[in-house]
């Protein structure tokens, strides 16, 4: 008979990866999951109740919440406040941090930044969504947690994850060592792992973008989508192009097919769409401790310092050498648009 291994047992039985945590990251990756069940119910259900469609509200983006955004939001942020190992929250959601001041998180030592509801347009049309989560080790031991402790670059993270809500529900999450997947079985409740030791392919024939955005783009990746288009069986091309909408979506399929998911610059989006603390960061850890690449074209996502909270930027993430046959067009056109002299 197969061993099952919970989401809760495996955390328990790596804690010893962390000898400085004395149990505090094992305990707040338990509260992440717990929250995660709790959101996975309700989009199960949410064509049965009154959890669809917009919420009236916008978010620090601009963009019109959807009512389970908001719900999914509520249930993260609850259950890392009653958690008593997260001192601050910053949200997606939300245009500040916020700041866990109760008794019970007065030593805590976790910032933990997250994406409640990733793709939330592909709620009303039952396509999957998802939550990305990074957390960060707080740099001072007293007082009360300030933005720059917040502000750390993404090589700071010690953990990251995503849950995608899809046809099954599955949590993924690194903490620096290795990448290891587990799927809820609901009829015991649980996370049970179910994909040990993730790696993404080096290479891939999947790539995935909005290509309704192609007259936005710059010349580079232009010129990338037409080399993916191109017939030429030694590079096994043209390539198939998969975009679901939601990125974590995409690069969950991607990390285990092989494949690169790039949001370039566009000139309606000229510092890129994406958020680097929220989406880019946590992804761009686990593909990297997936054996992958995450850059921003010219250098790599996890190095790039962070200024301010919702900070926006281009990324193409996925199999090593795909990600660099993108930075190498991107070089290329941006060599051939310079001046001469």
């Amino acid at each position: 008979m197969t061993k099952v291994t919970t989401l809760g047992q495996f955390i328990i039985e790596k804690q010893a990866d962390f000898p400085y945590a004395k149990g505090e990251l094992s305990r707040l990756l338990r509260d992440i999951g717990i929250a995660a069940k709790i959101v996975n119910r309700e989009v199960n259900k949410a064509g049965l109740v009154d959890i669809l469609g917009d919420n009236g509200t916008t978010n620090i983006q601009g963009e019109g919440q959807k009512k389970l955004d908001v719900y999914a939001d509520g249930q993260f942020i609850s259950a890392l406040r009653s958690g008593g190992e997260c001192c601050v929250v910053a949200s997606e959601e939300h245009d500040d941090c916020i700041f866990i001041e109760s008794e019970i998180s007065r030593d805590a030592k976790y910032i933990v930044c997250i994406d409640p509801l990733d793709g939330s347009s592909n709620i009303d049309v039952n396509v999957s969504v998802g939550t990305i989560f990074s957390v960060y080790r707080r740099t001072s031991k007293e007082g009360r947690v300030q933005l720059g402790e917040v502000l750390q670059k993404g090589t700071q993270q010690v953990a990251a994850g995503y849950v995608v809500y899809g046809s099954s529900t599955m949590l993924v999450y690194t903490t620096g060592k290795g990448v290891n997947g587990f799927t809820l079985d609901p009829s015991i409740g649980e996370f049970c792992l179910s994909h040990p030791n993730m790696e993404i392919p080096q290479n891939g024939t999947i790539y995935s973008i909005n290509e309704g955005n192609y007259i936005k783009f710059p010349q580079g990746l232009k010129d990338y989508i037409k080399y993916c288009q191109v017939e030429d069986q030694a590079t096994s091309r043209p390539f198939t192009s998969r975009y679901i909408g939601s990125m974590v979506a995409d690069v969950h399929r991607n990390l285990i097919k092989g494949g690169v998911f790039l949001y370039p610059t566009t000139s309606s989006h000229p510092q890129g769409k994406l958020r680097l603390m929220y989406e880019c960061n946590p992804l761009a850890f686990i593909i990297e401790q997936a054996g992958g690449k995450a850059s921003n074209g010219s250098s790599r996502i996890l190095e790039t310092p962070p200024e301010h909270l919702h900070q926006r930027t281009p990324i193409f993430i996925g199999s090593t050498q795909m990600v660099e046959k993108v930075e190498e067009f991107i070089r290329l056109a941006e060599t051939e648009t310079q001046p001469v002299g």
